[in-house]
């Protein structure tokens, strides 16, 4: 890394940026966020003819640092936070869902603490697309209220979450609306180049990816249907519901059911359960699996676009079918993958609380019959939040070179 902060490299300004999340955890979906973030200040960067030197905030930090080859700090050893924060220009706090107490009370102190501590330290502070509540304690409001009113830039992923802020306090001229940053998120490079060769376009990535051997030829194979599931209910009966809708589109038409586990190993086990629940397919011609993509999100991304149309109930796993045009349908178990999906025009197709088989069923088979109809209905709301994933790089690299 290049000590020389704020100083030049070859003609270009150096700018070294903390950024804090819930990186480290092994979360397909926010590491994703992360690289995403990663990816478009790079981009941007060279654009603007500024050099970013990232400094994660993780909760592994050997991990990230291997993972993505930047510096990283433990994030709850505050020594290290204080010296981390210290050496940088800058703060980004985001994205993700960070500001929010459904999952505990400590995740709004924690991440707003985070701020406080880089405004203290004269930083300024980027709020890159963050997903906003839900906010059920009266208490955490002054503290999300004084983050946002001290940052320099705020920028949230949906429309819901603007709201929440100005209900809160928060000047809405200040916030700006913009899509999760893993609509920008590119293939691996050797797929993506795979994909060129073949052409481009939706589907390219599949088209290209060589057979296994003693593949059955190209005429011959299932389609290919993602799933991503998660734990929600304690007495299991979403997933039992989905094993059953699922097990109604195995029968209806022969197809390769590929679970995705986003966050491991709790999606790995909720999965297995639901292939449990399927039992044999064999005699109706379909198959279910578990993928194990590994922990890189770019060769996740590849595992969606592999597939020929998705359901999906992690919000990320409906992110990357949009970012790479699968046709796809959602399971709702809370309101941002409503609020993700209306962005498509799109509503779920049911939530942990009822999905019919039949309903399920007939939708699938419409995408599976025809994507092409499905892309070209969505296919502009697709490349506008492309397009407008990069607003917020580039907002904190113009501001970066003012510093």
């Amino acid at each position: 890394m290049d000590a020389s902060f704020g100083g030049k490299t070859s003609g270009r300004q150096v700018r070294r940026v903390a950024i804090s999340g819930y990186y480290g955890f092994r979360n397909s979906g926010d590491e994703a966020v992360l690289k995403s973030i990663l990816f478009a200040l790079k981009e941007e960067g060279d654009r603007q003819g500024l050099v970013i030197e990232p400094l994660v905030l993780s909760a592994d930090p050997a991990w990230t640092t291997a993972m993505y080859d930047v510096e990283s700090a433990h994030r709850m050893r505050p020594a290290e936070l204080l010296r981390a924060i210290r050496s940088c220009d800058a703060l980004i706090s985001g994205g993700g869902s960070l500001l929010q107490d459904a999952t505990g009370a400590g995740s709004i102190p924690y991440y707003t603490g985070i701020m406080r501590l880089a405004r203290l330290l004269r930083k300024p502070v980027f709020v890159y697309a963050q997903g906003i509540g839900p906010v059920n304690r009266g208490w955490m409001a002054p503290l999300i209220r004084g983050a946002m009113r001290g940052s320099a830039y705020v920028s949230v992923r949906d429309a819901e979450s603007a709201a929440l802020l100005g209900r809160l306090g928060v000047s809405r001229d200040r916030i700006e609306v913009v899509p999760d940053p893993v609509m920008g998120l590119p293939l691996p490079a050797d797929a993506a180049a795979a994909a060129g060769a073949a052409g481009g376009g939706p589907g390219a990535a599949a088209s290209a990816a060589a057979p296994g051997p003693g593949a059955p030829p190209a005429a011959e194979r299932l389609p290919v249907v993602g799933v991503s599931l998660r734990h929600w209910r304690k007495d299991g009966a979403d997933l039992a519901r989905a094993a059953a809708a699922l097990g109604a589109l195995a029968r209806s038409r022969a197809v390769r059911l590929r679970l995705l586990p986003f966050h491991t190993p709790a999606d790995a086990d909720a999965s297995r359960r639901v292939i449990e629940l399927l039992g044999d397919l064999a005699a109706c011609g379909s198959a279910a699996e578990l993928a194990e993509p590994g922990d890189d999100p770019q060769r996740m991304l590849l595992e969606v676009s592999r597939c020929d149309a998705l359901l999906g109930m992690r919000l990320h796993a409906l992110i990357y079918a949009a970012n790479r045009a699968v046709p796809m349908l959602g399971l709702s178990y809370d309101p941002k993958i409503d609020q993700f999906l209306a962005r498509l025009g799109l509503t779920p197709i049911g939530t942990t609380e009822t999905l019919d088989p039949d309903a399920f069923t007939a939708a699938m088979n419409r995408l599976l019959d025809d994507p092409d109809g499905w892309r070209s209905r969505h296919e502009a709301a697709i490349d506008r939040l492309k397009q407008e994933a990069l607003k917020p790089a580039k907002q904190i690299c113009s501001l970066l070179r003012q510093i």
